[in-house]
């Protein structure tokens, strides 16, 4: 269930509590554009519509895309239209770059972060997120899942280096977030009801998140890191 029509069902100051995964990334991406000075150069690889976009007004932003992802998105605003394993650009013309929710669509991960690393000046940030838990989105492009082990491989596979990995949540707000997946199966009409016995649930269960120490039930990991010098 996509998570815009969630926050139609739930008032705004629910929003963030239920759609941590969301929340989280924004925190991320907004913490990644606030330690970037003035006119850094900023690539999106994968940015869909640009909705981090905003975030780096201060930076040189280009938002690039196959754009096959979604036929019901706009990606007119792309600064590039392009395959992010062949990406149109000399190396080390980036000062960092963000990847969010997109590694699961490409084919070959691995030349992807390759293809980061290779555009991304020395010393140059990374910020990574990448599902575990998950449905599957903009079929037929969904290919793959991740554990925090497998995406640590590719990073420093790629070259990256001061890898830092962590879990969006552990089990309770796995469960608390398929709880509202499951208002997708019900009729339009039956919405409203099912909404007021799934829903307060979904907001009581990631109290308990402290009883997941391990968070090996997560919706996805954040991973930043840099390029190595």
């Amino acid at each position: 269930m996509r998570h815009s029509r969630i926050q139609r069902l739930l008032p705004g100051f629910l929003r963030r509590h239920v759609l941590y995964f969301e929340a989280r990334i924004e925190d991320a991406a907004w913490a990644l554009a606030a330690n970037l000075p003035d006119g850094a150069r900023v690539l999106d690889a994968g940015a869909g519509e640009g909705r981090y976009a905003p975030l780096f007004e201060r930076h040189r932003y280009c938002g690039v895309d196959l754009g096959v992802g979604d036929p019901a998105w706009d990606y007119r605003r792309l600064d590039a239209v392009a395959d992010l394993g062949m990406l149109p650009f000399p190396a080390a013309c980036f000062d960092a770059c963000l990847n969010i929710v997109t590694l699961e669509h490409v084919r070959d991960p691995a030349r992807v972060l390759g293809e980061l690393a290779r555009v991304l000046a020395g010393g140059g940030r990374l910020l990574v997120v990448v599902p575990q838990e998950w449905e599957v989105h903009q079929a037929p492009h969904d290919y793959w899942r991740f554990t925090r082990h497998g995406v640590a491989m590719l990073l420093a596979a790629a070259g990256f280096t001061n890898i830092e990995i962590r879990p969006v949540g552990g089990f309770f707000r796995l469960l608390s977030r398929r709880l509202l997946n499951g208002l997708q199966f019900f009729p339009p009409w039956l919405i409203p009801v099912t909404a007021l016995l799934l829903a307060p649930p979904a907001m009581i269960l990631p109290a308990f998140e402290f009883l997941d120490r391990r968070r090996d039930f997560t919706l996805g990991y954040i991973c930043t890191a840099r390029k190595c010098c």
